[in-house]
Parts: structure tokens; sequence; C-alpha cells
């Protein structure tokens, strides 16, 4: 016996009759009989968390991230469990508003849950304050709101928004003389162009010319007009990060005349374009043939995700919202990798919000297989730049469309913390 025992989700049961049972049998050690260190029964209790996500909106939908979280609880829950614990996931459509949002995290309070985990939502306020009001720790949000990266209680796995703009500076620098940057006109939008620019700043590249446009437009052809005559026709680039709409906006770029602006090449990053878009759009006939990607994860071609795929085979039944290439479900699931690693590096019968983010806070090593580089969120291992103080994980990949599929451009990770670092105060 390892005096460690794991049970496929007993009903609970009192300490006093378990011991008695022990004792009714000649020679059982208490470690035998299921006696954790410190006097508790081997009984462990479910642990209940909760991805939510917009679904059905307007703007940008990410049903694939609750879907993700369900398929990963009937994986480790056919497994026996996280470290004993039946895994039980709660979903919630947040409808991309505040009162959405606001309504998910009240409803994880009330429901019990240890950790929001692996979600998505731009109304970080709105769902922060009752999280921080009752403890609970957000682990691996998308990284589209600012609370993700300053509140004490969230634990990104990705450098959000602002690690992949000032990536994609850097991705561009070299190769476009000009850029015009297409993006939201909302209050997180503006921060995009100064990211942006700071990459640009580490090459060649001049400052980009920001081009607003509306986020639920259905199409976008004055703004397409604008961003290819800024770009010019030489080495000249346009890059569009408008979540979901970003096919509205290629779209309109598309239906432009062709005499003009031919040598523009277009950009994107990957919280906005992704292989699903590429293969809707006509692949290697399409537009986005020869484009540059920033993205925050290995190729969804890449080996590494194999796991996850076995995981989406066997465990989502043919659900349609699950595709493994997109950035969304890859977050969730490295999200759950983490909780998973957590919950098995306290081993107890009873995890609580508090034990959780305890954890985390003093120093849980989290390696995900190489989907990320080694994960941790000690005060030491955080990025510590003004804005994005919480980034631990400032790495991109560069990522080209090849015959239609998103490929490397550069083997590895790119360390964009420097140039973070540098991005002025707005």
């Amino acid at each position: 016996m390892t005096g460690r025992r794991r049970f496929s989700f007993p009903r609970p049961f009192r300490t006093a009759t378990a011991l008695a049972l022990c004792t009714a049998v000649a020679g059982a050690s208490l470690a035998g009989c299921g006696v954790l260190p410190g006097g508790s029964t081997g009984v462990r209790e479910p642990v209940t968390v909760m991805t939510f996500a917009p679904e059905g909106t307007r703007a940008t939908n990410m049903p694939g991230m609750p879907a993700m979280a369900q398929a990963y609880a009937k994986y480790v829950n056919a497994k026996g469990g996280v470290d004993g614990h039946e895994l039980r996931v709660l979903t919630c459509n947040e409808h991309n508003t505040t009162s959405g949002a606001a309504a998910c995290a009240r409803r994880a309070v009330a429901e019990g849950a240890v950790a929001v985990v692996g979600s998505y939502s731009q109304n970080g306020r709105a769902f922060m304050a009752p999280l921080e009001g009752a403890g609970i720790p957000y682990i691996g949000g998308y990284g589209v709101s600012e609370e993700e990266f300053t509140s004490y209680l969230s634990y990104p796995v990705n450098g959000g928004q602002a690690a992949l703009l000032a990536g994609n500076g850097r991705q561009l620098a070299d190769s476009c003389r000009r850029v015009s940057l297409v993006r939201p006109d909302t209050i997180a939008g503006d921060n995009l162009p100064v990211l942006l620019n700071t990459g640009l700043s580490q090459g060649d590249g001049r400052p980009s010319t920001d081009v607003k446009a509306a986020e639920d437009a259905t199409e976008y052809l004055e703004e397409a007009a604008r961003a290819r005559d800024e770009a010019g026709d030489e080495k000249g680039c346009v890059t569009a990060v408008l979540g979901e709409r970003t096919a509205n906006f290629f779209d309109s770029f598309r239906r432009l005349p062709e005499e003009d602006g031919e040598g523009v090449r277009i950009s994107s990053v990957l919280s906005s374009v992704g292989q699903p878009l590429i293969d809707r759009t006509g692949g290697a006939g399409g537009p986005f043939e020869g484009a540059y990607m920033t993205g925050w994860y290995p190729d969804a071609g890449d080996s590494r995700w194999g796991v996850m795929r076995q995981v989406i085979k066997d465990h989502a039944f043919g659900d349609d919202r699950i595709d493994p290439a997109d950035a969304g479900v890859q977050t969730t699931w490295i999200a759950y990798t983490v909780l998973k690693k957590v919950i098995e590096a306290l081993d107890r019968a009873t995890i609580t919000p508090g034990a959780v983010s305890h954890a985390l806070d003093t120093g849980v090593s989290v390696d995900t297989g190489g989907l990320t580089p080694a994960l941790r969120w000690r005060f030491e291992d955080m990025l510590g730049v003004p804005g994005f103080p919480r980034i631990v994980n400032p790495h991109v990949t560069f990522q080209v469309v090849r015959n239609g599929r998103l490929v490397a451009a550069r083997p590895g990770f790119v360390d964009v913390a420097r140039t973070m670092s540098q991005v002025p105060i707005v």
C-alpha cells in the first residue's frame, strides 16, 4: 500500500463508521482503510468549477470553450477524477454583456465553485468583483480584459491580446514598410495601436495607421479601402484584430478592386483568425493564403496537441462546437491542465478556493507538455509591466498560412517581454 488511496466518487460517510470498519479487519492499517494523514477519511469531495463564454451574440462567440470544459470533465472522471475528486463543470453564457458576466460570476459563487477556469469575457470588472468578494480564483482567461492581468486572483496562461499585438508588431517589423491596423472602436481597442507600434519599433517598421471599426458590423468596405490605401502597394501590410468580425473585414477587403494595392499583405492574430476560418474561406485559394499570424501556442498541427485531440475524439461525441484548432478551445485545455496540477499538488479531501489560490501563489509549477513554457505565478515570475503586471507567459509564436494551413513561420516561442516592457503608459 502507498498510504494514498483514490476512490471513484463514493458517497460521503462518517469518520467514526470508517474507523470502526477498519478496526474490524485484522491487521488493517489506517492508510489501507483510506484514512489520510491528519486523520481524515479517504472520501474525496467533488470539485466544482465554472467555465463561461459568450454564445449566440452578434459579436465574438466562444462556444467551444465551455464545450471543451465539459469534454475535459468526462475525460478525467472516466479515469477516476482528479486525484480522486469528481470534477463538476458548470457552464454559463455571459452574452458579451456586463450583466451577463456578473451573473455568471455570481452563479459560480452561489454554486460553490472553487475556481473559474478557461473562460472568455471582455467584461473583466463585472466578473472579477464577485469572484474577488468570494475569494474565487480565475484561471486561464482568454486575455481580453484588463482585470485578467491586474487582479490578485487572476492566473493567466498566456499574454493575452497585449502579447499578441506586441508580437504581431515584431513579426511584421522587418517585412512591412507601412502597416494599417484595423481594430474595434472600443475602450479595449484603444490599447491595441500602442502595443502594435511598440513591436514595430523593434525593426524597420513605422508606426501603424489606426483604422477604427465597429465591433459588430457585417461589412467593412470603407475601412478596408482606407487600410489598404494607407498601407500602400509595396511592402505594405494590413493587420486586422476584430475578433469574430475579422472574417467580415477580410471579406470586404477581398472585394476591393484588384487593380489597387496588389502588393499589400494581410495579417492578424490567432484570437481573431484561425484554421477553421481559413478553411471556410477557401483554404489555399482563399484570402488568407500567405498571411502572417501571431499566436500564443504551437500551430494546430503540432504533435503536442495530440492528447487534447484524442480527448475531443473520445469524449466530445461529435460536438461541432469544439474545434481543436481554435485558440479558445486550446486556452481552455491549458487552463484545465493547470487546475489538475493544482488539485494533485494539494492532495486533500476537500478543495477550497483559498487552497487553490494559495497553491498558485506559492509556486505550483505546471508543465503543459510544451504547449507553453512552464507556468508559475509567484510574484517573481510575473512580468510586472504597467497595465499587465500578472503576465507570466510573455511568449508568442509566429505562424504563416501556406497551402491553406497555418504552420510555424519560425520554430519555437518568441519572448516579447522586453517589447512589452517598452510599451508607453497611456
